[in-house]
């Protein structure tokens, strides 16, 4: 590696950040968490998520923006092919637990 390249951009840091992002994108669209819901998270709630998905919370949120990439590619795909098992969210019941629907005021 020369002097003036800088490790977070070159192939195999990008290679790691996509593997990482695959991941990610896996276990939050398998919870029914869209793309938007997973940009619009806190920092605290993505590092939760991440060790949720067995992976070490990445340091930037360009690996979360891949995964939200990721999540609106399978949203897609999953709408052209509803009748393939891969288009099935298998733990839509757990995105309660990561996102939070607004409360409504009594009044």
């Amino acid at each position: 590696m020369g002097k003036n390249e800088d490790f977070a951009h070159n192939d195999i840091a990008s290679r790691s950040r996509r593997e990482k992002a695959v991941g990610l994108a896996k276990f939050a669209w398998n919870r029914g968490i869209t793309a938007a819901e997973l940009l619009d998270m806190p920092d605290d709630r993505l590092r939760k998520l991440a060790r949720a998905a067995d992976a070490n919370p990445p340091s930037t949120r360009e690996t979360w923006t891949i995964a939200a990439g990721l999540i609106d590619e399978k949203d897609q795909w999953a709408a052209a092919h509803p009748d393939r098992a891969e288009a099935q969210r298998t733990h839509a019941d757990e995105k309660i637990m990561w996102v939070k629907k607004p409360i409504e005021p009594w009044l």
